[in-house]
């Protein structure tokens, strides 16, 4: 008798426990012939997964992968390795499931090193590397990109090779270390040249490149590969499009284009993306093209999860806070040459103890010459005194005659 899928499927909305004790039990039965056999368990695993996934139902998702790895070694290899891969994918999608996911992938790995399965274990141990960087296990996901890097480049297997680079630049820029991060990318792009990459891995690749222009503060050059990545991730409907464009608005208020954000989300490609973490970046913009501090802080505040659970995004935007911090000072200090602190904190609306750090730090840093009078509370600033040059002329004078002097001796001792 065949099974009906369709009404298991059913009962997910209705009784889900129904569902799942359903699929369990096809896993242990046997059908008429092997081939069915293997279709119905195939499916069951499949749909069994999502549904757990859909339920938060970690351990039992682990569980369930533990218990197939029997039937998954009756599968051909290649059929294998994109099933084990999407199961432990899967874990993703579960809050608080990161270490049991990493702990899952340690035990497959064994698992397809018995099996002689050379493939599916560097998939897996590609996947385990990332898990690492993002449990922020930098060092061992290091020592485990080495050891793949080194078997891929004997074995030349580019494809695999462009993924393990690229996953060896982001652990590097998030120690962070700019240069590794960069001859890593250079690397998975040199190899990337000599194959076909698919649409989505140069959508990473692109990503990535854009994110370490803009750690150097190229933001123009940043710009362009997140609109490729935007343009990448669209064509495959990946939800990771939306991430791409926040970058790209990100950018454009980092170079005091935030005019531009309100033409780029109101574009054809953009218009599908709306949501919260656009509007968090609509909201930046606008405090910033009004420079105002308090319309950012209260963005920041309202868009807590958008704008400071993503590190990219909260770097540049402390950097552009104290840049609009240091703007809103130097333009209330400007007619005075002594102020009351408190004064100053009243009109940029902020604790007294952060403005008078952040004039301490600005007048360390020389944008403006002054002092702190703790004892009166007051900023005392000080005109510009224009910078005598007399040394450094005297100095560039002597080393001119240095030369003329050195120039002459030489061509004495040629005609001696």
């Amino acid at each position: 008798m065949a099974v009906d899928f369709a009404e298991i499927t059913a009962l997910e909305t209705t009784a889900p426990l129904q569902a799942i004790q359903t699929y369990q039990t096809l896993l242990v039965s046997t059908q008429p012939t092997p081939e069915e056999d293997s279709k119905v368990k195939e499916t069951a695993i499949t749909k069994l997964s999502l549904l757990l996934k859909s339920k938060s139902k970690a351990h039992d998702l682990a569980d369930l992968i533990r218990s197939s790895r029997a039937f998954l070694s009756t599968l051909p290899k290649a059929k294998t390795a994109k099933i084990v891969r999407t199961l432990i994918d899967l874990f993703s999608d579960i809050p608080d499931s990161l270490p049991l996911q990493v702990e899952v992938c340690k035990e497959t790995i064994d698992w397809a090193v018995a099996e002689k399965r050379l493939f599916l274990r560097q998939s897996l141990e590609t996947r385990l590397a990332a898990l690492y960087l993002d449990n922020k296990m930098y060092s061992n996901a290091l020592t485990l990109i080495s050891s793949l890097l080194k078997e891929l480049k004997r074995l030349d297997d580019k494809n695999v090779l462009v993924e393990v680079q690229l996953l060896e630049s982001r652990v590097f820029h998030a120690l962070p270390n700019l240069p590794k991060a960069r001859a890593a990318l250079t690397s998975a792009r040199t190899s990337a040249n000599s194959i076909y990459c698919p649409p989505l891995m140069q959508a990473a690749l692109d990503m990535q490149s854009g994110i370490l222009h803009a750690e150097e503060k190229d933001y123009k050059t940043a710009y362009s590969y997140f609109y490729e990545t935007l343009e990448g991730y669209s064509s495959q409907d990946d939800t990771r499009a939306v991430l791409a464009l926040k970058y790209m608005l990100l950018c454009k208020i980092m170079l005091n284009l935030a005019e531009d954000v309100n033409s780029i989300v109101n574009g054809k490609l953009a218009l599908k993306y709306a949501g919260r973490e656009i509007e968090a970046m609509i909201a930046v913009a606008k405090a910033h093209e009004n420079r105002s501090l308090l319309e950012f802080e209260q963005a920041l505040a309202k868009y807590k999860d958008e704008l400071g659970n993503d590190r990219i995004v909260r770097s540049h935007l402390n950097a552009l806070y104290d840049t609009l911090l240091e703007q809103n000072l130097l333009r209330i200090i400007e007619p005075y040459s002594r102020v009351e602190i408190t004064h100053v904190a009243e009109l940029v609306k902020l604790p007294t103890s952060q403005v008078e750090a952040k004039l301490s730090q600005m007048i360390l840093d020389k944008v403006f010459n002054g002092i702190l009078d703790q004892g009166a509370g007051c900023l005392v600033v000080f005109e510009d005194t224009p910078v005598d040059k007399t040394y450094e002329t005297a100095l560039e004078t002597i080393k001119q005659m240095n030369n003329v002097v050195e120039s002459l001796y030489e061509q004495a001792a040629q005609l001696n």
